[in-house]
């Protein structure tokens, strides 16, 4: 995500070296801009796991033991829906109080714990499946640290705000924080039973529980005090959790195949955008990932609207809403603006609003704003929705404005960047690790820095303007030549005729870095090179040096800097398969479409049917999984997005929302899957029902239902 994501390794909290633990073992749900990461047994012991508020932790330590140690493990999950985390355990060794020690495994542990409101609910159930009277002596530890996201990430800081010592009462602790930027931030944990001790650290509970007892104790947790928790108000946050969390996942159109495994893929991924995706003012907006970037970003939400855009567009509504509401006015080194530019991330911690970090509200992002643009003539041709392009009018002239003005910083041409101030982001396009970038011999370039990909978002963007304009009846003459000027320039400085694809950039020398990377694919997204060069980008990208078997790696192997185990640098990300895949179906490619999404399909299965923003790009073995990125974000919007753009690739299906019909391409279904339902496809004010049937070695295509919505299919 950028070049402050944390490297693998252990955390230091209060003195003690805690042992960062890794996304797949951890456990995260969310609700608006409250969320908690946890392990499988529901503690929380504070390297990268936490209750978090406006990117503040609010709980940096919770923990249940009994009889002096934790239970043992059963499991761990998150429900389907992505409502509830339940661990079940069992307890060891208990010991009586001037007797024997009682046998393990005779008491069942259940934690059951869900967010709502931006308020932590748990329960704890615990049963006695002995034939004897069992002591049950349970302990929770807990602590509140306030550190912001960027310290929780890796930032040192000089001075922070004071802790007050934590206020005891009779049934909870309050924790409170006055920050420097003279916000008090507190912190309740309250308890449905009075602990028989407690302290400002830890609470003590001795229960009796006959043959076949069983206890039940509720806590809650959040920024405000509420009423004592109670059984009650547990079941009634519960329910509307899960109601207003089923009421997220029925948007769009509804899709089910004929492999359970894959229908669970398309569930868990459907259920994972549901939970990122926050009600804003002006709409839904999908927050990035848990835990690094749980916050509005610009690239990250474009992308994932795009993704779903032809089954589900009111997303991108919202979205493109969003981002011109927070579109720059004026330039700012520190925050890398300037008027017109689309924001890359949005932040509500104490160091942001300080100014020790810049990403209170940062521009620094290269790629944001054309892609912008690009979405708003995307969301336009799928919905024929005119009346928002009306509305946001002004913010595109002014996205346009930015890339003229602004974008191009040496004028030759070609958007670049260099970033303003030391405490910005080094690398500005999607790959903004400070090393993504670089020369064939490994070398980095001086800026400004002009991507490949990022020209073909301009090129996407003058197109889309050049279309908008002229349905406004507007000149559009001016918007259609910028792209074909852009198209032929980067034709002419980026094609590697030795090597048959493109570079990755251009330097402030105006010296071509010779790199094979995946960032070509996304030109063939943007639908900039010619037929022959696409066919041979194509071709590059199917080639082992990309292909792992599980996705295509973001740097070819052999490249200076391939590292599988790099953030950018030959690791393979889903959203980046995806654009790569959407990208050669647009010039007619199906069967690499359909290996690709096999590979993700079975990368997926690996993950617990949920795909990690990034995984290591070793080749695949057979009998072997793939190897998890340590500090990957689990769930990320635009991982969990991908497979339904690789699912539009292989179907070759497009909606023309001006027109009011739909298209259909030479179709493919995903391999092992026989048949596949579309049913409520919106188009327009109506909706129709497809059915992707496998027979006699080709796909068919049934109007499974519908309202007179044309339907072509070549």
């Amino acid at each position: 995500m950028d070049d402050l994501a944390p490297a693998p390794g252990s955390e230091v909290e209060q003195g003690e070296v805690v042992e960062a633990r890794t996304p797949q073992k951890l456990h995260a749900l969310k609700d608006r801009d409250t969320f908690v990461v946890a392990d499988a047994h529901g503690d929380i012991l504070g390297a990268a796991d936490g209750l978090f508020h406006n990117d503040t932790r609010l709980l940096s330590r919770f923990r249940l033991l009994l009889g002096g140690g934790p239970p043992s493990l059963l499991s761990g999950a998150i429900s389907a829906d992505n409502v509830f985390f339940t661990f079940n355990g069992a307890n060891q060794d208990l010991p009586y109080p001037g007797g024997p020690i009682g046998p393990p495994g005779v008491l069942h542990v259940e934690r059951k714990r869900f967010l709502w409101r931006e308020r932590l609910f748990e329960r704890i159930r615990c049963v006695n499946y002995s034939r004897d009277e069992v002591l049950t002596p349970l302990v929770i530890e807990f602590g509140a640290d306030f550190r912001d996201m960027f310290e929780v990430r890796g930032s040192r800081r000089l001075r922070r705000g004071e802790v007050f010592p934590p206020k005891v009462g009779e049934r909870g602790v309050t924790f409170r924080y006055q920050g420097l930027d003279g916000v008090e931030r507190t912190s309740i944990i309250s308890f449905s039973d009075p602990p028989a001790r407690l302290n400002g650290a830890r609470a003590e509970w001795l229960y009796p529980l006959r043959p076949e007892g069983r206890l039940e104790l509720y806590l809650e947790i959040g920024a405000t005090a509420e009423d004592p928790p109670t059984r009650e108000r547990w079941r009634d946050a519960a329910g509307q959790a899960r109601w207003e969390m089923r009421g997220r996942v029925r948007h769009g159109a509804r899709l089910k195949s004929s492999g359970r495994l894959f229908n669970q893929w398309l569930d868990k991924s459907r259920a994972d955008l549901a939970l990122l995706t926050t009600r804003m003012e002006t709409g839904p907006y999908p927050y990035a990932g848990i835990p690094w970037f749980s916050t509005a970003f610009g690239r990250d939400a474009i992308i994932t609207a795009w993704q779903i855009l032809w089954f589900e567009p009111s997303l991108a509504k919202g979205v493109l809403t969003y981002l011109a509401a927070h579109q720059a006015e004026e330039v700012s080194a520190f925050r890398d603006s300037a008027p017109g530019k689309i924001m890359h991330e949005t932040r509500k911690g104490e160091m942001p609003a300080l100014g020790e970090v810049p990403f209170g509200r940062y521009y620094g992002g290269v790629d944001t704003t054309p892609l912008f643009v690009a979405l708003a003539g995307a969301y336009a041709e799928r919905t024929g929705d005119f009346k928002l392009i009306d509305d946001l009018w002004s913010n595109l002239v002014a996205a346009m404005g930015w890339i003229e003005r602004f974008g191009d910083t040496d004028g030759d041409g070609l958007i670049d960047y260099a970033r303003g101030a030391e405490s910005g982001l080094a690398n500005q396009g999607w790959k903004d690790s400070q090393d993504s970038v670089f020369h064939a011999d490994g070398r980095f370039p001086r800026g400004p820095i002009a991507l490949v990909e990022v020209q073909g978002y301009a090129y996407a963007a003058c197109q889309a303007m050049a279309r908008l304009a002229e349905r406004r009846g507007e000149p559009h003459e001016a918007w259609a030549q910028k792209a074909d000027a852009i198209r032929r320039k980067v034709e002419d400085r980026f094609w590697m005729d030795d090597r048959q694809t493109y570079g990755i950039a251009i330097d402030g020398a105006g010296e071509l870095c010779r790199v094979r990377s995946s960032n070509p694919g996304h030109l063939l997204f943007a639908g900039l090179p010619s037929p022959e060069r696409a066919e041979a980008v194509i071709q590059d990208l199917k080639s082992a040096r990309f292909e792992s078997g599980w996705g295509v790696r973001t740097l070819a192997a052999g490249e200076a800097r391939f590292n599988p185990m790099s953030y950018h640098n030959g690791s393979v990300w889903p959203h980046d398969t995806a654009l790569c895949a959407a990208g050669m179906a647009r010039y007619g490619e199906r069967d690499g479409v359909v290996d690709l999404m096999s590979g993700l399909f079975e990368t997926a299965a690996q993950f617990d049917m949920r795909l990690p923003e990034l995984f290591c790009g070793f080749p695949r073995a057979a009998g072997e999984p793939p190897v998890a990125y340590p500090v990957a974000c689990l769930p990320q919007a635009w991982a969990a997005g991908s497979v339904f753009m690789l699912l539009q690739a292989c179907l070759g299906l497009t909606v023309d929302g001006w027109a009011g019909e739909v298209r259909i391409r030479d179709p493919r279904l995903p391999i092992g899957i026989d048949r596949l339902r579309i049913d409520g496809l919106r188009v327009g004010e109506r909706r129709v029902d497809l059915c992707f049937e496998r027979s006699q070695g080709r796909v068919a295509v049934h109007v499974a239902g519908g309202s007179g919505i044309p339907v072509t299919i070549r």
